[in-house]
């Protein structure tokens, strides 16, 4: 993945985000685009209004289909025709995993829709959106912050990102399960050490202990992770 395009009510929130950390310095090397696109700028009426009251009643508003239509065929193309693999953030959509940021890193360009108030017309889904995603069993205001997760997760599979490469292969969930405790230096702090073991300069008892104490905790803080075939090879 090289670029990224979000559509959204709110663009000015992604001006910081896309100035920071391993991201920020990513963008100003050139490895990927973030841009941010005001919705709005596709509405037809003098009030540039976004949603409408839903047709047979009920609470909220409703996101209008004609400005994302047209805001995604613009940005990515008419389905048949896309340059773009478009999501949208919605807390119906598939839940997002490391397997599926790494499965949407290797597309080339990533079209983003945030929804707000109580989603988009079905229209718009059927006609404009590819594939929904939801980042947690809650409901957020807006897809703003869901897509910043998505952007964050994904972007650390573009090659180039971090500065060493194999750091996704030791993080969390890359391996079923979670990662174990990590330490630097000072040795001993407050009257805690650092286990023995870390500093023997035995690489694979390390890697022994590293991996013990991976499954433990993934037992102890999230036991839906592990199959019995993964925990069996694990031991």
């Amino acid at each position: 993945m090289k670029r990224v395009d979000v559509i959204t009510i709110f663009p000015e929130l992604f001006a910081p985000f896309r100035e920071a950390g391993v991201l920020g310095q990513a963008i100003g090397r050139g490895e990927l685009t973030l841009e941010a696109h005001d919705l709005r700028r596709w509405t037809r009426d003098k009030h540039r209004s976004v949603d409408d009251m839903p047709y047979g009643g009920g609470p909220g508003m409703v996101m209008k289909p004609e400005p994302i239509v047209d805001a995604v065929e613009e940005v990515a193309g008419r389905k048949g025709e896309r340059t773009a693999r478009v999501l949208l953030m919605s807390p119906q959509g598939e839940r997002f995993t490391q397997a599926k940021a790494k499965e949407l890193a290797g597309e080339s360009h990533l079209a983003i829709v945030c929804g707000r108030y109580e989603g988009l017309d079905q229209r718009a889904i059927e006609l404009a959106i590819d594939e929904e995603i939801s980042i947690g069993d809650y409901v957020l205001s807006g897809g703003e912050a869901a897509a910043m997760v998505v952007i964050e997760a994904v972007s650390r599979f573009v090659p180039g990102v971090l500065g060493n490469p194999a750091s996704t292969e030791v993080e969390s969930f890359q391996q079923a399960g979670l990662e174990g405790p990590q330490y630097t230096r000072p040795a001993e702090y407050r009257g805690l050490a650092v286990p023995e073991v870390l500093r023997s300069g035995d690489h694979a008892k390390i890697a022994r202990w590293r991996a013990e104490e991976a499954l433990a905790r993934t037992r102890t803080r999230r036991p839906d992770l592990l199959s019995p075939g993964a925990e069996g090879g694990k031991r």
